[in-house]
């Protein structure tokens, strides 16, 4: 029975991702599911995302966490769009649902948005396996949580297509093999781009900006 059940919540949760992908293809509008440990790093990510995007394309983020706005309140200096997700009223959840996605898509004025940043509850386990309908999932890995989370987790890792390795600028202080982190990446998911980036100093984040603007424009000019 136990069984039973659990395949009904993830296929109720897939049957609403679907009907979001219907809603973000209809409108044009790109949309990632960004992912991590706690403190890995994903707020920093998504504000230097925001601040090198914003005069370009129109953002909106959806931010979720167990307690507090926090990171919500951290993000608002940018006056985007934004709406926070607390799990804390949802039985304290660690991860988030798409029906909670739709629900804020729904509240945002759609026809005046590019870009979607959904920043998912810091957890390398169950925000991998809800699908949300985004077209794209990045995990942000910060190089001081060791290099073998690729192969302890792989779910985060082989259902996602890019990991950003962030706080780059911390190596020459760590005892951190880039060259492992890299290949337990590729056992897990050999297609998975990986962007060596810091978050706070900007360094290597063109590359993984870049990435993200073709990915948005050919969203955004899809036929």
């Amino acid at each position: 029975m136990e069984i039973k059940i659990l395949k009904n919540i993830f296929a109720a949760n897939e049957a609403v991702a679907d009907e979001i992908r219907d809603i973000l293809r209809q409108k044009k509008i790109f949309m990632i599911d960004m992912m991590g440990s706690p403190g890995g790093g994903k707020t920093a990510v998504t504000d230097r995302i925001i601040s090198s995007l914003k005069s370009k394309y129109r953002i909106a983020v959806i931010e979720a966490d167990v307690s507090t706005a926090k990171d919500a309140e951290k993000l608002a200096v940018h006056n985007i769009p934004i709406i926070q997700i607390e799990t804390n009223l949802f039985g304290r959840e660690c991860h988030v649902e798409s029906s909670w996605v739709k629900k804020c898509l729904e509240d945002f004025d759609l026809e005046n948005l590019d870009f979607v940043i959904v920043e998912n509850i810091g957890n390398l386990v169950c925000p991998a396996e809800f699908e949300l309908g985004d077209d794209l999932r990045v995990v942000v890995l910060s190089i001081t949580e060791g290099e073998d989370k690729p192969v302890k987790y792989p779910l985060m890792f082989n259902s996602s297509q890019a990991v950003v390795l962030n706080k780059i600028d911390l190596l020459p202080y760590l005892k951190y093999d880039l060259g492992e982190v890299k290949r337990n990446i590729g056992s897990v998911n050999p297609a998975m781009k990986v962007f060596e980036a810091s978050a706070v100093t900007g360094q290597g984040f063109d590359v993984f900006i870049s990435y993200l603007e073709e990915n948005i424009e050919r969203k955004i000019n899809t036929i």
